[in-house]
């Protein structure tokens, strides 16, 4: 059975995480140690928060550097809601830390009268048909956010779905064996254990 890891850096209530992955059949391992890490086959990072936050935690865990290279090295990646913004250059939150650097682009707080965080049951606009990710999902399908800022990439191709809020931002991302959503899908229901068993099931 495939070897998937969710990482812990201390950020997110990991166990629903553990347990969605566990409901659709996979073997999930919850650890902060880079050792255990480092042997996974595929990586999830969700998280909730801070960014510079969670960049300083990720640093102080040897996992940044990490996590970075498996994602190189061709490791399927699931980043979920942080996790997502993670992957980006920068972010206007707090310090502006560095993220990762993989998706060329900015994280930004929504400039909208509406209200802030964007909390609760939303669409997708699924701009990606092929993505593995979407397998099965329908437009009408509706999943849960709680979010106050979002990634803008700077290569519109990255996009694999977008959302209405005020205007419309990056819910998705997919590029190769990298993975990532705005929403939560072990929030979800039926369509986020979708999504969830469609990156068990993913091949690269």
């Amino acid at each position: 059975m495939t070897m998937i890891v969710i990482v812990d850096y201390g950020m997110g209530n990991l166990r629903s995480v553990q347990k969605a992955f566990e409901a659709e059949g996979a073997r999930a391992l919850v650890t902060g140690s880079a050792r255990e890490a480092e042997k996974a086959e595929k990586i999830v990072l969700p998280g909730v928060g801070a960014f510079t936050h969670a960049v300083r935690e990720l640093k102080a865990r040897g996992l940044f550097d990490l996590i970075k290279e498996k994602i190189s090295s061709g490791t399927p990646y699931l980043g979920l809601c942080l996790g997502l913004q993670l992957l980006f250059s920068r972010s206007e939150e707090g310090e502006k830390r560095k993220g990762f650097g993989i998706i060329p682009g900015e994280v930004r707080r929504f400039r909208t009268k509406l209200k802030i965080p964007h909390m609760g049951w939303n669409t997708l606009e699924i701009a990606k048909k092929n993505c593995p990710l979407f397998k099965g999902v329908e437009e009408k399908d509706y999943f849960y956010f709680v979010h106050s800022f979002y990634g803008v990439p700077r290569d519109p191709s990255w996009i694999a779905a977008r959302t209405p809020y005020g205007a419309d931002f990056c819910s998705a991302v997919w590029k190769e064996n990298i993975f990532a959503t705005q929403f939560h899908p072990e929030k979800s229901q039926a369509a986020g254990l979708r999504v969830i068993k469609n990156f068990i099931d993913y091949r690269n």
